[in-house]
């Protein structure tokens, strides 16, 4: 009866004891890089102007497939 109790209860011990660890980050390292508000995007928003090239790709991307649309149904077949 306690044999049974025993090895039914050990799996879930075993499981529950597992050792973390953790290191100290290396900025040496290719790997890692610095963290902080904006150093995760490949443009600097902190320009004078960004907000002109921001909304100009925006207007680009989302033009582009209906100016093709058009193109598209307009030309001679």
């Amino acid at each position: 009866m306690f044999a049974r109790t025993a090895a039914a209860r050990f799996p879930t011990q075993a499981i529950a004891r597992r050792g973390f660890s953790t290191t100290r980050q290396q900025l040496g390292s290719p790997y890692h890089y610095p963290e902080g508000p904006r150093s995760n995007i490949p443009f600097n928003p902190l320009t004078r102007f960004f907000y002109l090239r921001y909304w100009g790709f925006m207007l680009v991307g989302f033009s582009a497939p209906f100016g093709i649309a058009v193109w598209q149904t307009m030309k001679n077949q």
